[in-house]
């Protein structure tokens, strides 16, 4: 609770939900930026002008000669036509008008806020604040690596991206579960598996953004094999524990593919511990935290088999919302011990 006055208790409770739902949507429709190879329609940072999207023709033709210098389309997209380009450029205008949102929809109230409750209580929001405004720098750092030299973003600057946005979901909904769930558990887990559960959730969305910014979901297409093999058979296993594989499409895929079976291994050992130890409290949210678990898989299966079709790979990333989302839940149920 940030203040015994209930009225403010639910008006910020309200807020951080709503804030939820939009990062949420903001982190779908990244995803599809990403699948729909949008990034880099928009060649230029343009916090304030950048919000009017073209009006006129000579607009369309200025950004699309723009577009037209940089190697995406001098190597890939040569032959794209300007209703092309605006089919691209609408996806990448979204997801930047939706971080402009964010930015304002969490300022305003936030300031709103620090005049009705302690500054000193709102430390923890001040700092989802100061992701966010990071957040749209790592964006345009991300953009900048596609704009020379390359036809893709770099991967890794991706994932940091992907990884910072779970990171602003996540405190967002823990600190909303703070003021909703105030119910002690009377035998809870050890608080460290959770943690290390949710870490390596982390890791996963790492990796799966890593498969995502090289295209590697493309590679191999079958399961459970990697062609005839369990390891692909386009590399070397000691290749596996080299820097280097980190930016191979086909080990990448084996790494995403294998961690989700030690996530699911690992999941299994604190249901059954969960269950054995009658932990009734828990059995809610561990049930919960399973079911978004099972789905991620099969669609992560179904994902690869038909070689990341845009709508299954973007559920695929909505379910990760989900699993992430039922992960925090956990993670607060199993902290709240008398």
């Amino acid at each position: 609770m940030y203040t015994h006055n209930p009225k403010i208790n639910n008006q910020i409770s309200i807020w951080l939900i709503t804030m939820f739902w939009i990062v949420s949507f903001m982190i779908v429709i990244g995803g599809l930026t990403r699948l729909t190879d949008s990034g880099l329609s928009i060649t230029e940072w343009q916090l304030f002008s950048g919000i009017l999207p073209p009006l006129n023709d000579e607009d369309w033709i200025l950004y699309f000669k723009l577009y037209k210098e940089i190697p995406e389309f001098k190597l890939q997209n040569f032959n794209m036509t300007m209703n092309d380009f605006k089919f691209i450029f609408w996806w990448e205008w979204i997801h930047r008008i939706l971080g402009r949102i964010i930015g304002i929809g969490f300022l305003i109230p936030l300031i709103y806020f620090s005049f009705r409750v302690k500054i000193s209580k709102l430390l923890n929001l001040y700092l989802i604040f100061l992701l966010i405004c990071f957040q749209g720098f790592i964006g345009w750092y991300m953009v900048s690596s596609g704009l020379v030299d390359r036809v893709d973003v770099s991967h890794f600057r991706l994932s940091a991206h992907l990884f910072i946005a779970f990171l602003i979901l996540s405190m967002i909904f823990w600190n909303y579960l703070k003021m909703k769930e105030n119910q002690n558990i009377l035998t809870p887990i050890k608080k460290m598996i959770p943690f290390l559960f949710l870490i390596l959730i982390f890791i996963q969305i790492i990796i799966g953004a890593f498969v995502s910014g090289m295209d590697a979901g493309k590679v191999y297409n079958s399961w459970p094999f990697m062609g005839t093999s369990y390891f692909p058979d386009d590399n070397e296993f000691i290749s596996l524990f080299r820097v280097s594989a980190l930016s191979d499409p086909s080990l990448v895929q084996f790494i995403h593919r294998n961690l989700a079976y030690v996530i699911g291994f690992f999941y299994l050992l604190i249901f059954i511990k969960i269950y054995k130890n009658k932990m009734i409290d828990l059995y809610k949210s561990i049930n919960l935290l399973g079911c978004f678990i099972i789905l991620q898989i099969i669609l992560g299966i179904l994902t690869i088999i038909y070689g990341a079709q845009i709508l299954l790979a973007s559920m695929h990333q909505i379910s990760s919302i989900f699993l992430v989302s039922s992960c925090i839940y956990f993670c607060h149920i199993n902290s709240k011990s008398n």
